[in-house]
């Protein structure tokens, strides 16, 4: 009963002082939503890219050739057979998908467009998860053939300058004139996901080391057994190419590797996200401090008839410090819509898929809370401290 009688009584006294309640609660309202603001968007950023990762799956790894100094030219490398030996050899590893990247110039209808491409094997799109639109991707079959996978990236560029019926249309890649063959689907981009898959061209891998002496494997795509630990298949691999005549330098890495590092740098962003927005907080709550100290200067006189009446200290206390929590609560509430709606905002624009982070809400009605309680304490103290006869001895 006490406690409801305080609040209206706050709420009396906040309403008695409008333009002073609204530049305290202007405070309240930026630090809160700006920490809200932040940290939400900095979590669905997260929850984003770890929704690609899910696209791909955690078994994928993804080997990468090392360069030694002073290395032969033709020892720069992975060779085919090797690569393709990989799964044979190593238990843990499923399938794999050498490929050789290259950029180029495509001339399709009189039109030159700069472009990136792959040399790949059939087992690329598997490992990648790209889907083909229409046609059909390219085959190990197509050893030495001038055949082509448009991306679905790439087919939207063509498309945006007026070029249709890409599959079975015939184009010139480096002066080689191909035939494609397959149109993918477009694909989100991802950090494991080939680059050239979403973007570029696809052909078979002989045809891309046949076109240029300079084209070499030098990165593989694989999948690893579900059960299988990163440091077990990572020290496999690099046992496997280690045990050929020339051997083979490899770094690995894995999805699950990529994502453990992902989520601490996030949890550090985050972290340093909500740091920067409290900044604005303790702004804040130094001028609910302000607002309640004058409040207290204002109402000196009604404390001492208080106090004669019989309120106690605690009695004094308690209700200017009911007033300051009601004031930083209510902006808390204020700033928690502002701050999901800037989150809503900036996911929109970029695309991401709109979550409510609800332990972002209940952080700000804590930090609101303990704001009020914190910044009010000293100017509630101080009201109940005053001496009854010089309280109602000021005018």
């Amino acid at each position: 009963m006490m406690i409801r009688t305080n609040i209206n009584e706050a709420l009396r006294s906040l309403l008695a002082s409008k333009q002073r309640t609204l530049l305290a609660l202007l405070g309240i309202v930026i630090g809160i939503g700006s920490v809200i603001a932040l940290v939400s968007t900095a979590t669905i950023a997260q929850n984003e890219t770890m929704k690609q990762f899910l696209e791909m799956g955690t078994d994928v790894i993804r080997i990468q050739h090392e360069q030694a100094r002073g290395q032969a030219p033709e020892d720069q490398g992975f060779r085919f057979d090797q690569a393709m030996g990989l799964p044979l050899e190593v238990d843990a590893v499923t399938e794999v998908a050498p490929f050789v990247s290259f950029s180029g110039q495509l001339r399709i209808h009189d039109k030159r467009i700069p472009v990136i491409g792959a040399g790949v094997t059939g087992s690329f799109a598997s490992i990648n998860k790209l889907q083909v639109a229409e046609g059909r991707f390219i085959s190990d079959l197509d050893y030495l053939m001038y055949q082509a996978v448009i991306s679905g990236g790439l087919a939207s560029k063509l498309r945006q300058q007026g070029i249709y019926d890409l599959v079975g249309s015939t184009v010139y890649l480096q002066n080689r004139l191909f035939t494609i063959v397959g149109e993918l689907q477009p694909a989100a981009s991802g950090v494991m996901r080939s680059y050239e898959g979403i973007e570029g061209i696809l052909i078979p891998i002989s045809t891309a080391t046949r076109m240029n002496s300079q084209n070499r494997i030098r990165s593989l795509m694989a999948t690893k057994h579900p059960d299988a630990a990163h440091d077990q298949v990572e020290a496999a691999i690099t046992t496997y190419f280690q045990g050929f005549p020339r051997p083979t330098r490899v770094v690995v890495r894995s999805a699950e590797q990529i994502i453990e590092q992902m989520e601490k740098q996030m949890r550090l962003f985050t972290l340093l996200l909500g740091s920067i927005g409290s900044i604005s907080l303790v702004v804040g709550g130094v001028g609910v401090m302000n607002v309640m100290l004058v409040s207290v200067s204002e109402r000196k006189k009604e404390i001492g008839i208080r106090r004669a009446l019989g309120a106690r200290k605690k009695d004094i206390q308690s209700q200017f410090l009911m007033e300051s929590i009601v004031l930083s609560l209510i902006g808390g509430v204020l700033g928690i819509i502002i701050g999901v709606g800037i989150s809503y905002a900036i996911a929109h624009f970029s695309g991401w898929e709109f979550e409510i982070i609800y332990q972002s809400l209940l952080v700000g009605v804590g930090v609101s809370a303990a704001v009020g309680i914190f910044f009010g304490f000293y100017p509630a103290r101080q009201a109940a401290n005053l001496i009854p006869i010089q309280a109602l001895r000021s005018s």
